[in-house]
């Protein structure tokens, strides 16, 4: 019997921690989801490490519970990342085909994009992603996979995400401590949408918000490629805290009352045959108030506005956040590119009003990107808030899949990484040699 090959994610964030356990079907090639675990975060603000011990015994217990679940243990795990530390930009490689009279090979393509990674770095930063975006092959642009192809001079433009050095340390010093290898960092953007973009978005245009409680991550694509990624440090928790000071309750009770009005009907009360202006009056306020007692909510109130909640607290907050958004998007002058508009995931994306205040600070079409396509145990990772780990998932899945005979894009991608493997060898050598 072949051996089963297992894929770890864990999605540590601000306000929970999740680890997701899947093998690979051997036959089918499809991803099945075989552990699930979600516990709340401690140790962590606006997605970075402030406690190292807390954030060890955090991810400690997701571990086990989905280790627990599946049956087995774990060797090495794919992490995402988030937060303001991380930056991107876009280089560009040049190189001379090796046969000016063959076809352009992996090698070829391997070297241009070592040439576009080639970028002065501060000592502080660390390349996590070098992804491609297009190819030159002499005069003709736009070519997605030059493999095959015949030209003189290999041209590429690629898209390079890099972190602060000492938060990926951080991150990798707690998986390390629990006996466990890192098998990549992935940006938390790019992780969430290769579950929630449609190529159809990709090839139009699109930004990928993944809100989470502390920090929103941004992936902005344009004609198929990533243009640019980066993290606003605002998040769902904002709203949470204005709920409490504005209310005066617990911040764990603000966010069930958060939770409560996104399933609640805001739809406005209509007047009904013979109905007196008075009966119209107290049907409204009867709509109005949300009951906390009946909620198992006790805080001295016992009841409040769910217009004064939404109109008063929430979509103040909401339209700040989306701003603070547009503003960081206009410096890199992508608005006018993206007619797919902008597609919500992370925890963030569930609440209520969310869509509306986006469409007005944005002028674009909006959806919730909810993410699909797997097998096993679904039914307790449904919803925007597991994007990230499920893409995490699909993200290693592709990192793993069988390299093509003829050594295509999807061997080359990020074959790059394999440096690191190449500077591990090294300073094990230096270590044992005199």
């Amino acid at each position: 019997m072949p051996k089963k090959r297992v894929i770890t994610a864990i999605d540590l964030g601000t306000e929970k921690c999740v680890t997701l356990i899947a093998v690979i079907d051997e036959e089918s090639g499809d991803l099945k989801v075989v552990g699930v675990s979600a516990v709340p975060s401690k140790g962590m603000k606006r997605s970075m490490i402030v406690d190292l011990d807390l954030v060890l015994a955090t991810v400690s217990q997701s571990l086990d519970a989905a280790e627990r679940m599946a049956g087995f243990d774990v060797k090495s795990v794919y992490l995402s990342v988030s937060g303001t530390h991380v930056s991107s930009r876009n280089s560009k490689g040049v190189v001379a085909v090796a046969a000016p009279d063959q076809e352009i090979t992996a090698n070829d393509v391997e070297r241009v994009i070592e040439a576009a990674r080639a970028i002065s770095l501060p000592a502080d930063r660390k390349i996590m992603h070098v992804i491609p975006r297009d190819f030159k092959v002499d005069s003709q642009e736009g070519i997605k996979d030059p493999v095959g192809m015949t030209g003189v001079r290999l041209e590429s433009e690629a898209h390079i995400i890099t972190g602060m050095t000492a938060s990926l340390r951080n991150l990798e010093k707690v998986v390390n401590d629990l006996g466990l290898d890192v098998d990549g960092f992935v940006f938390a953007g790019l992780s969430a949408s290769e579950v929630v973009l449609t190529e159809t978005e990709k090839e139009l245009g699109a930004i990928v918000v993944d809100m989470g409680a502390g920090t929103t991550s941004l992936s902005v694509f344009i004609d198929g490629a990533l243009e640019y990624s980066g993290a606003v440090p605002v998040g769902a928790r904002h709203i949470t805290q204005d709920i409490a000071l504005g209310c005066r309750i617990s911040l764990e009770n603000a966010e069930k009352i958060k939770i409560l009005l996104s399933g609640e009907d805001f739809s406005p009360v209509k007047p009904q045959a013979g109905e007196s202006k008075e009966d119209l009056t107290k049907r409204r306020k009867k709509a109005d108030r949300l009951d906390l007692a009946r909620h198992d909510i006790h805080e001295g109130v016992e009841e409040l506005s769910k217009k004064f909640l939404l109109e008063g607290v929430m979509l103040p907050r909401m339209k700040e956040i989306f701003e603070l958004i547009k503003k960081d998007l206009d410096k890199r002058d992508v608005l006018d590119k993206v007619p797919a508009g902008l597609i919500l995931c992370g925890g963030g994306a569930q609440t209520v009003g969310m869509i509306e205040i986006a469409k007005r600070v944005f002028n674009l079409p909006v959806r919730v990107g909810e993410p699909t396509d797997l097998q096993g145990l679904v039914g307790d990772i449904k919803g925007p808030s597991y994007a990230t780990s499920i893409g995490l998932l699909l993200y290693g899945k592709n990192k793993i899949a069988v390299v093509p005979a003829s050594g295509g894009m999807g061997s080359i991608l990020e074959s790059i990484d394999l440096k690191g493997i190449g500077d591990k060898i090294r300073g094990l050598l230096k270590s044992v040699l005199p």
